[in-house]
């Protein structure tokens, strides 16, 4: 018997695995993106704010920051949760079929 829908398989499951890799790597781009955002936030919140506008300002941005911790939680969530479809994914692929 031919091997080559074995190796079409392989090759589609290696297609796969690539994708699901590149997505995983475009959802941790997003996480450490969004953790830079956070320190900008906190250097904000850092400083000395005198009117009573830049006090709402800078509560606004307190705000806005923990919407962004919360939504980074989810993304390294999320990340984890890619990160293992690939590795399962790749097992999955490679693991005998009982073909010959």
């Amino acid at each position: 018997m031919s091997s080559e829908p074995a190796g079409a398989d392989l090759r589609a499951n290696l297609h796969r695995v690539a994708q699901v890799d590149q997505l995983a790597a475009r959802v941790a781009a997003c996480v450490v993106r969004g953790e830079e955002v956070l320190a900008g936030f906190r250097d904000i919140q850092l400083l000395q704010w005198e009117s009573p506008a830049g006090r709402a300002y800078r509560d606004t941005v307190a705000l806005q920051a923990a919407s962004l911790r919360r939504s980074l939680e989810s993304l390294r969530e999320a990340r984890a949760a890619v990160e293992r479809h690939s590795r399962e994914t790749l097992v999955a692929g490679c693991s005998y079929g009982g073909r010959f």
